[in-house]
């Protein structure tokens, strides 16, 4: 359950989508707008959650490879987008606009990828290179294709089926592995064998069904949604070159305190949501509550947005952020009692946390865009700098977080594909959605409170009359 992530050419679509009169946008342009993003969304939910668990039960990649690809996926997801709206910037302006044509352009790419990465090939020495280099791209795609800031959440991915479904192809009797409901493991012979055709089917089928609603849904976005030229001068901000403006961006205090603070929250978001499937399949008796705690959180997220949209707006942004460690005692009760009305607590209260968290750095980061160009009056080019490079830090940060984390099964000793795991797999991964998320989350709310918080410029005054229909913009998606 993410909120996507506005980034340099996200910033451009702003100002080709909205404009002054953006409060004449019709109610189905706003509903095309909105379900060009489902897509996006609904695939980031069930990566986020369930592509781990697919690597390392039903490909049976090793955790060392699969550190490998989640590392790399964000990487090349982080480069990117720099890279995207480096070449978006300078293409032309065509009858459907500037960024229609890329949206369209990547999406029969971004559909076949999106399927091949939860393909399982009939080879298995080189799974790890498959799953890697489709992640990759994957990722690098759906930065292109997210041209504009959308906010939703995602249903359950391909990990969408009953407990019993997947018992029913599994053996019954001694000789199967009960309770298991994402693979089973034969006794009877000695070499154990696992089945995992039946998963990777129901895999497969899933993310064919959620890659159609690509062409599906960008054709809508294409019909429904018109650009239309900013009403700010093009050529304003482009003197300086991006290096020379992300130098500048860097050395302004709030913005770097504002980034440190959110590389570290957002890297514990996404440990605890890569990592509480596999805690709950492994480490605990809870593998029958997946689905309920998946969906929990995301119901919750997104029920709970429109709620702390009103908290920040009537008690401050500094005060709103301490609602991100409301699931700090939470998940750490998780991991000392494994219990499945305990889960149900956590996943409600961590969508809560999420919700937040995705929320609030971008409402922060207008105020200190605008702090910045009052002091350097440099023009509104620079805009786009400051959410460029916050994506592609948060996205690095979230690599590396992902990479180490993964790679700590490895030296742990995850068996893929086991019904049950060694001991020091199970303390790790409590350590994983307990201690590592409460650590990294209070550190970057110790960072995010220091100092004071930017002003937000007065409606009143005319020279920041751009930076409220940015703020307009932002508010619509």
């Amino acid at each position: 359950c993410v909120l996507s992530p506005v980034s340099w050419h996200e910033g451009e679509a702003q100002d080709d989508f909205l404009d002054s009169r953006a409060g004449q946008l019709s109610f189905c342009t706003k509903v095309c707008y909105g379900i060009g993003g489902i897509p996006n969304q609904v695939a980031s939910s069930a990566t986020a959650f369930y592509l781990q668990l697919f690597l390392l039960d039903v490909a049976q990649v090793p955790a060392a490879q699969v550190s490998l690809a989640l590392f790399g996926g964000k990487v090349s997801g982080a480069a990117a987008d720099p890279v995207a709206g480096f070449f978006i910037n300078r293409s032309r302006r065509t009858g459907s606009g500037r960024l229609m044509p890329w949206v369209l352009g990547c999406t029969p790419f971004i559909t076949v990828v999106y399927f091949l990465l939860w393909f399982l090939p009939p080879f298995t020495s080189l799974r790890g290179l498959w799953y890697t280099s489709f992640y990759c791209l994957f990722q690098a795609l759906a930065t292109v294709s997210r041209c504009t800031p959308w906010r939703g959440l995602g249903p359950l991915g391909p990990h969408c089926w009953s407990v019993a479904t997947v018992k029913s192809l599994c053996p019954t009797g001694k000789d199967s592995c009960p309770g298991c409901p994402h693979f089973c493991r034969l006794e009877t012979s000695p070499t154990p064998r696992f089945c995992p055709v039946p998963q990777a089917r129901l895999y497969s089928i899933a993310a064919a069904v959620l890659a159609l609603t690509y062409p599906v849904c960008s054709g809508l976005l294409c019909l429904g949604v018109k650009e239309r030229p900013g009403s700010s001068d093009p050529a304003s901000g482009q003197g300086l070159s991006f290096l020379a403006g992300l130098r500048l961006t860097v050395r302004h205090p709030p913005y770097l305190k504002l980034v440190i603070s959110f590389l570290f929250i957002s890297a514990a978001i996404q440990v605890e949501q890569s990592y509480l499937v596999l805690f709950c399949t492994h480490a605990s008796r809870l593998h029958e509550h997946v689905q309920g705690v998946v969906l929990t959180i995301l119901v919750s997220a997104m029920l709970s947005t429109p709620l702390w949209e009103w908290v920040i707006q009537r008690f401050g942004k500094k005060t709103s952020a301490f609602g991100i460690c409301v699931m700090v005692p939470f998940v750490i009760l998780l991991a000392a009692v494994p219990t499945a009305p305990v889960a149900y607590v956590v996943a409600l209260v961590s969508g809560l946390s999420i919700a937040v968290s995705l929320l609030l750095p971008w409402s922060m980061l207008p105020d200190v865009v605008d702090a910045f160009q009052q002091q350097h009056q440099h023009g509104p080019g620079l805009e786009t700098i400051f959410y460029s490079s916050y994506v592609f830090f948060t996205k690095l940060s979230g690599a590396c977080a992902l990479g180490i984390s993964t790679l700590s099964l490895e030296f742990a000793g995850y068996e893929a594909g086991a019904c049950k795991q060694a001991e020091q797999v199970v303390v790790t991964l409590k350590v994983l959605i307990g201690a590592v998320p409460t650590c990294v989350i209070l550190t970057g709310l110790c960072i995010l409170m220091v100092g004071p918080t930017p002003k937000v410029p007065s409606g009143e005054d005319p020279s920041h009359r751009q930076s409220l229909q940015r703020r307009t913009s932002y508010s619509l998606a």
